[in-house]
């Protein structure tokens, strides 16, 4: 139970800023169930993610999944979020670490792979891209992925201080290409129909649109694609190309054949005008 302390609050934030209380639990001994313990309990909720999706997971359903009550599995976690995390952390082991080492690697060539590799996780998991807005992300798995990539993207000669920035751009495309797929995905799913039957009606909708009257056939057909079909390949080189560019340009002064890009003004906040 929280005592309100900072500490205390801090472990709020974050699972992995919990001190793990596994030991003293053991030693109050009661309440718990042979045989169980968060290892299990997490694999459990991956499965269970996996196949009823983030809106409908529970402690009670996961506790009726693996055949206990409820307290039992409050036993090893505090709460539904710890799990979460450690259930996001685990999967996120599935992805290789990519070797900075490897002689003759192109660093281009290990972040593209890294990134169809999560982009691969956050497909088969589509309950994850809703989970890393929410949490830190910072557990064991996560962290040996993000810092192995790091190491690859540092030898573009990008330099230290701005590897965090080009790594945040590189993983929050991917993020966000997923989190848009899923959701893409979870609303055909709920209104009963396929992406493709979706797709499809969606262009006989557009096509039928007075600005696409004089288009071809390929045009209107193009207006409306399923977002795993919007050239993540050409949208992730992009990224890759910008990363080079800043280091070999770095953030000095622009190349005299090069302009300096403009930044439009922005419109005022709401509460300006």
């Amino acid at each position: 139970m929280s005592d309100g302390s900072r500490t205390s609050r801090m472990r709020r934030t974050s699972v992995w800023l919990e001190e793990r209380t596994e030991s003293r639990r053991r030693a109050t001994g009661s309440g718990q169930t042979e045989g169980l313990d968060r290892e299990k309990i997490t694999a459990a909720a991956v499965r269970l993610l996996d196949t009823e999706g983030l809106a409908k997971f529970s402690m009670r359903r996961l506790a009726a999944r693996l055949g206990v009550t409820a307290m039992s599995v409050y036993w090893y976690v505090d709460r539904k979020d710890d799990l979460l995390e450690l259930a996001l952390d685990a999967v996120e082991g599935e992805l290789e670490v990519p070797d900075a080492d490897a002689a003759g690697a192109d660093w281009r060539e290990q972040l593209r792979q890294a990134a169809y590799a999560l982009r691969g996780l956050l497909h088969r998991h589509p309950w994850a891209s809703g989970t890393l807005g929410s949490f830190l992300n910072v557990g064991p798995s996560a962290m040996s992925f993000q810092l192995g990539v790091r190491r690859v993207l540092l030898r573009s000669g990008l330099p230290e201080q701005q590897a965090d920035g080009a790594l945040a751009a590189l993983f929050s495309f991917v993020y966000g290409h997923a989190a848009v797929d899923a959701s893409w995905q979870r609303r055909c799913s709920e209104a009963g129909v396929s992406s493709q039957d979706c797709v499809d009606a969606l262009r006989s909708t557009v096509g039928a649109r007075p600005e696409y009257a004089e288009c071809g056939a390929g045009v209107r057909a193009e207006a409306v694609r399923p977002v795993e079909q919007r050239d993540f390949g050409v949208a992730l080189d992009c990224v890759i190309a910008g990363i080079e560019a800043m280091a070999r340009y770095g953030r000095g002064p622009a190349p005299q054949d090069r302009a300096t890009p403009v930044i439009p003004p922005q419109p005022p906040a709401p509460e300006d005008r």
